[in-house]
């Protein structure tokens, strides 16, 4: 046997010995404890327990007041011809509706009267700048399809020189229930045909899809404003958007033309963003706006607070972005 064989010999005979010790002394201590409790009687009809304290919680957002387009301030210059612009690209998550939003919203604060109409089913424009949707008794729906007047829609001034015709939930029923009906195409052209002399400017937020509400749209429009993300897959889905723009152009209206190409969520410190830029602009030429609109996270902060980013956040790099974009399309006319 070797020496730390005796040791651990001792110390298992000595481990039973040490744990009835100890359980005996936590005896003694809860007997000790017991007897120094005190018992206080309450009387159950007292209110003496103290009130429970309300927790803190976030401010809520309070929605939008839906007002008529009766209640619209004056127009305090001469709206010149209206330029009809749908903003439009396949493929989702381009940033389509965060341009409409804070691209109306600039032009708005320069004095511009806008009018955008939300064309999407998911409405985000419509959120985005805080209407509460389910306090909306019509929208662009019951334009297209139960010949309610646009003017009845409208809801006026929700941020300066802004107005906005809003979407539910219910045009996402739209596109079966426009197959029956006649003139499907030129639904929202006749529309908002009515609006022209009215406003400066009228942007069309678009499904991203090509379906019979993206054909409205591009029959209604003069132009096409087109958001490219700055990623791999840029270009993926622009030639089909391109073709259909051409049999539209072809058939159903003549004067439809790209207006503009926008680069998106750019990131100046990615090679790919750069190299992505250099790709549309050798494709597009001239047609590529010179602003960039970066990727921030206040861009992606701002709908939640049902705001554009020139009120969420003026100073930031999104707002400067986009009041550039705005000058960018006065000066273009």
């Amino acid at each position: 046997m070797g020496f730390f064989d005796g040791l651990r010999k001792d110390k298992k005979q000595a481990e039973p010995v040490q744990q009835e010790q100890r359980v005996q002394e936590d005896t003694v201590e809860d007997e000790i404890a017991i007897e120094h409790i005190e018992v206080v009687e309450r009387d159950p009809h007292s209110s003496s327990e103290p009130e429970p304290q309300p927790v803190e919680s976030r401010p809520e957002i309070e929605p939008m007041p839906i007002r008529s387009y009766r209640d619209k301030k004056p127009v305090k210059h001469v709206v010149g011809q209206t330029k009809i612009m749908a903003i439009i690209n396949q493929k989702g998550g381009v940033g389509k509706s965060t341009t409409a939003i804070n691209l109306s919203a600039a032009l708005g604060e320069m004095g511009k009267q806008v009018l955008l109409v939300d064309l999407d089913p998911q409405g985000n424009s419509s959120s985005g700048l805080g209407v509460e949707k389910s306090q909306v008794q019509n929208c662009i729906y019951d334009v297209l399809l139960n010949d309610v007047p646009v003017e009845e829609v409208i809801i006026p001034d929700v941020c300066e020189g802004l107005d906005l015709v809003p979407a539910t939930i219910n045009l996402a029923g739209a596109e079966v229930e426009l197959v029956s009906e006649m003139a499907r195409e030129n639904r929202l052209k006749d529309a908002i045909g009515a609006l022209r002399g009215k406003y400066d400017y009228i942007f069309i937020d678009c499904p991203p899809s090509l379906g019979l509400l993206t054909v409205n749209a591009l029959v209604a429009a003069d132009k096409l404003l087109i958001p490219i993300q700055c990623e791999f897959y840029a270009l993926e889905g622009v030639t089909k958007l391109l073709d259909s723009m051409k049999r539209v152009k072809t058939r159903l209206n003549p004067t439809l033309d790209i207006y503009g190409v926008l680069m998106t969520m750019y990131d100046g410190r990615t090679t790919l963003s750069r190299q992505v830029v250099e790709e549309v602009r050798s494709y597009f030429g001239r047609l590529v706006f010179e602003t960039l609109i970066p990727r921030t996270v206040k861009l992606s902060e701002a709908p939640s607070f049902g705001q554009p980013i020139t009120l969420y956040d003026p100073s930031g790099k999104g707002a400067q972005s986009y009041m550039s974009l705005a000058k960018e399309v006065i000066a273009r006319g």
